[in-house]
């Protein structure tokens, strides 16, 4: 996401770094090709002169730090509007409400339905107990669609025959009450564009029934034409937040950039990928940092929270431990990994890594290509032979090249590497190990104030 205005953002900041102060006419430089990247990555007018002119202000103004360089002047300036344009700060789901209603809203092929799905999803990770109600009754497929991602997530869907939505809610809402689900996240009708008889049926909802929140479900991959809609659906409805799909395929970002300054609402959630958990809170800091090719490591350390659950983790630490790591963890810890996303997406998270859009993907494109190989690989072994390495001997080899279509040569590279990795997380299992016992030694305090001559005495012994 955002690539193309990244790139570009980077580039024009890294043209000053040879300049020995900002002044006015390098400032004009810099801000003619800021003006022509947010043009060219479909943000509106609009926010591209307001944008423009508070980074002219604050260059020009008191805010410019006397004794820093020019580039990091202007990152600190661009950094800081960038927040502001995306809405400075985070806004969490409102819950009011007893079971709370979060009405979905949004034109046919924006993702409502997915997204309501994604939400259920991450609802549930939050401890809530989520209860989908399907709420379009025009279009004929809208209510299976739903119900098949239901299943597909573990979430009960709640559907009445007849066309009184108003019905269909009283009914949920009662269904709710008695089942114990406390929050109700409603599948409106999608239309092909904005109409008055849409408006009015969704206009009767929030006057009858006043959800928590009435979330727009937007495909930022519209650019000004999200802004549009955006502004249509807030007049009519005063929406409460928003909801930016397909993110992961928007190189541009016009929509993001444009749509909270347009419309005075705030991102809420933004969709990341096609998998039903690719459901995000949606920060403006973290953002700005991405786009400004400052990585998002705090993303990073989410995401892997939620993957690497405790109990697997502990196992696998328990094995490294003795040595007895096996090409079965080897999968497993890799399935793992898929579960992060693309390997596009890590590695724009990572803090200072300079990398093309172009390498990005092609790093990502041979990284996954490899994980089919190991995978190829290792499903042709044994049961025994999975679980026990030190089985391998050439024989052994032979037959798992073989059937796997891999050539000898590499089989030998992936096992070596892989006794090289078992060695390597044995030994630095035996220095977290020798660590702790250092800290129960000397104390907390007394293990906090050894010198470090002294610590890498004690760490030269596990070498």
């Amino acid at each position: 996401m955002f690539e193309s205005l990244s790139d570009k953002l980077q580039d024009i900041i890294a043209k000053t770094s040879g300049q020995s102060e900002l002044t006015q006419e390098n400032m004009q430089d810099a801000l003619r090709e800021i003006r022509r990247a947010l043009l060219e990555a479909d943000v509106n007018l609009r926010v591209v002169k307001s944008f423009i002119s508070n980074i002219k202000d604050r260059a020009e103004g008191e805010d410019v730090v006397r004794g820093v360089n020019p580039s990091q002047q202007l990152v600190k300036i661009v950094h800081d509007e960038l927040i502001n344009l995306l809405g400075k700060d985070t806004n969490p789901l409102n819950f009011s409400g007893s079971p709370s209603l979060i009405m979905m809203l949004g034109l046919q092929g924006s993702g409502k339905t997915t997204s309501s799905a994604k939400l259920a999803v991450k609802l549930k990770k939050e401890g809530k107990n989520p209860l989908l109600v399907a709420c379009d009754v025009y279009r004929p497929a809208a209510i299976t669609q739903l119900k098949t991602l239901g299943e597909q997530i573990g979430v009960e869907v709640f559907s009445q025959d007849g066309t009184d939505v108003q019905a269909i809610i009283s009914s949920a809402i009662n269904y709710a009450k008695e089942k114990n689900f406390n929050v109700l996240i409603l599948d409106t009708a999608g239309r092909l564009q904005i109409d008055t008889e849409m408006m009015a049926e969704l206009l009767l909802i929030d006057r009858v029934f006043k959800p928590a929140e009435k979330l727009l479900v937007i495909d930022s991959m519209t650019g000004q034409e999200a802004v549009n809609v955006a502004e249509n659906f807030d007049a009519q409805l005063s929406i409460t937040g928003l909801v930016l799909t397909k993110l992961d395929g928007d190189s541009r970002g016009g929509a993001a950039l444009s749509i909270v300054y347009c419309t005075g609402k705030p991102i809420k959630l933004t969709g990341t990928g096609e998998k039903l958990n690719a459901l995000e809170d949606f920060y403006p800091q973290r953002m700005a940092d991405r786009i400004l090719g400052m990585g998002d490591i705090v993303s990073l350390v989410e995401r892997a929270q939620e993957v690497f659950d405790e109990k697997t983790t502990q196992e696998m630490e328990k094995k490294m431990a003795k040595a007895e790591f096996s090409f079965n963890d080897f999968l497993k810890m890799q399935s793992q990994m898929k579960m992060f996303g693309s390997m596009d997406q890590l590695l724009g998270m990572i803090p200072g890594l300079k990398i093309s859009k172009d390498d990005r993907q092609m790093i990502s494109h041979e990284g996954e290509k490899q994980f089919k190989r190991i995978e190829v690989f290792i499903q042709s072994m044994t049961p025994e032979e999975r679980e026990h390495p030190e089985l391998m001997n050439s024989s052994r080899k032979k037959r798992i090249a073989q059937g796997s279509g891999i050539p000898l040569h590499d089989v030998n590279i992936f096992i070596n590497q892989f006794e090289q990795m078992r060695k390597m997380m044995k030994g630095m299992s035996d220095l977290k190990s020798s660590m702790g016992k250092m800290a129960g030694k000397f104390g907390a305090q007394g293990a906090g104030k050894l010198s470090m001559h002294q610590m890498m005495k004690n760490m030269r012994r596990f070498k």
